[in-house]
């Protein structure tokens, strides 16, 4: 079994299913919504500094498979041999500006100039805390491999990107990551855009990583549908599914899945173990930074599932594990 390609209504990519993007419609009562809102978005200690011992990267894994959560979606992937770097974003805030806009809980553990030599990095949409212009500058000129939804690399282009290194995908499109990963897009409930004219004219995606050895599943955003089900049919069972829980709202169930639908998209996705992401880091959405773990720790007892959850900025070879980590941060 493969998945089918995306869809286009003109210029617009189409979710598989009708979605609510929770759009100008919803702007007023969104806003009430975070008026209203007496949560604590924005952690009242300052988180970390968190710092990753880089040296680490000088011996492989032993079990082959070890991940470094840098925040948010951002993650270094160690696998079989290679290592992927996922939506990297190392600003501090994801917005037009960096004057204005959300900002980062606490600095990327480990400087980009710090990072081992990459095999790929991974874009999944082109979201702004999910593709940062000043970190993609960083790579501009060098002969790393991008792997993109369609569109997204006209944006990697224009910022310095070589165009023989970038490759755009469409949901079902496969790829070598040298000679040892095949990696394949596949669809996300979600949306796109970085401005208020250009929505939805460029793809989303989530992406299956299978090596040699280990078979994983990077989920990106999404919200809960019927295509982890697909995904768990056609490229499952996964060693590990990493899955957004954060920046959930009443307003946009269909474009953010929130830890209950996430932990049931791991059991759609056949995932078994499962690290969440997309929490943490920024403040998106009128929920408490600390909200979407605590409710995964509760869903992943409820369900019977294992839990991947690593310190900021700590390689981490993956297995049942749970760091506990932001807990000293609590009022």
């Amino acid at each position: 079994m493969s998945l089918s390609g995306s869809t286009k209504k003109g210029k617009k990519y189409q979710n598989t299913i009708p979605t609510n993007e929770a759009g100008f419609g919803k702007m007023i009562p969104i806003l009430k919504e975070y008026i209203n809102n007496k949560a604590e978005n924005i952690p009242k200690k300052q988180l970390g500094p968190f710092k990753t011992d880089a040296s680490i990267y000088q011996t492989p894994p032993k079990s082959g498979l070890r991940i470094t959560w840098v925040g948010h979606s951002s993650l270094l992937i160690e696998i079989d041999g290679k290592r992927i770097l996922t939506d990297p974003v190392w600003s501090d805030r994801v917005s037009f500006s960096q004057l204005f806009g959300p900002k980062r809980f606490f600095q990327p553990p480990v400087a980009l100039d710090d990072l081992p030599p990459l095999d790929a990095v991974i874009v999944s949409h082109d979201h702004y805390d999910h593709l940062d212009k000043n970190t993609i500058k960083y790579f501009a000129g060098k002969s790393t491999p991008f792997y993109c939804s369609l569109g997204v690399g006209q944006y990697l282009k224009s910022w310095g990107i070589l165009e023989n290194y970038i490759f755009e995908m469409d949901w079902g499109d496969s790829a070598m990551i040298d000679h040892d990963i095949v990696l394949t897009a596949a669809p996300a409930r979600h949306f796109s855009g970085r401005g208020v004219v250009n929505r939805n004219e460029t793809l989303w995606s989530s992406f299956v990583i299978k090596g040699p050895k280990h078979n994983i599943f990077f989920g990106a955003d999404s919200g809960y549908s019927p295509d982890f089900k697909e995904i768990g049919e056609a490229y499952g069972p996964f060693d590990l599914a990493m899955l957004e829980i954060g920046a959930y709202g009443t307003y946009w169930p269909d474009i953010h899945m929130g830890p209950d639908n996430a932990s049931n998209a791991n059991i759609d996705v056949k995932g078994k173990l499962m690290m969440p992401l997309h929490w943490g880091t920024f403040s998106l959405s009128p929920h408490a930074w600390f909200e979407p773990i605590e409710r995964l720790i509760k869903y992943g007892k409820d369900k019977n599932i294992q839990l991947f959850i690593p310190k900021p900025g700590e390689p981490t070879e993956v297995k049942e594990y749970n760091s506990e980590w932001w807990k000293e941060y609590l009022s």
